[in-house]
């Protein structure tokens, strides 16, 4: 098989990933999700995506839809289309599956999921980190990764 087949296959529909969780979990492997629009892909990704797949065996990253992006960073959002940036999520190796979703929370998916770890970063507060009462509540753990500083899509986009 080719490689794009095999990142291809890596995009997964939204009635689709929990039958890959179940198999997974059925196999003892640990579910890690986090989600965002991951617009222009940088370092700071980099190092935020491998950080939390590092946490256990499976990563799920939920990435927003080109229409809740536009919601949520207005109108000249984003750069990239969804399936342009959940492709490119789907290349790297330490990530196992991507989900498009269309709200502008991923509370439904992470619903779906049952992660074992929910991950986010440096910016957030515990206390904002939607669906970490539904984690915890569920034996499940929440982790912030802090920031690479100087890593960010805004700023980048800001200096064009």
């Amino acid at each position: 098989m080719d490689y794009l087949s095999l990142i291809n296959e890596k995009i997964v529909k939204r009635n689709e990933i929990t039958a890959w969780v179940l198999d997974w979990k059925k196999n003892k492997n640990s579910i890690v999700f986090t989600n965002g629009c991951f617009d222009i892909l940088h370092y700071g990704h980099i190092d935020y995506l491998s950080k939390a797949r590092d946490l256990g065996d499976k990563l799920i990253v939920g990435l927003n839809s080109d229409a809740s992006v536009k919601r949520l960073k207005g109108e000249k959002r984003p750069i990239n289309n969804q399936l342009a940036r959940a492709k490119v999520l789907a290349s790297l190796f330490f990530v196992d599956a991507v989900v498009i979703f269309e709200d502008d929370t991923p509370e439904d998916l992470i619903k779906s999921v049952i992660p074992d770890i929910l991950v986010k970063g440096g910016d957030y507060d515990f206390n904002d980190i939607v669906g970490a009462d539904f984690v915890m509540a569920r034996g499940g753990l929440v982790e912030i990764i802090p920031f690479v500083e100087g890593y960010s899509s805004s700023d980048i986009l800001k200096k064009l």
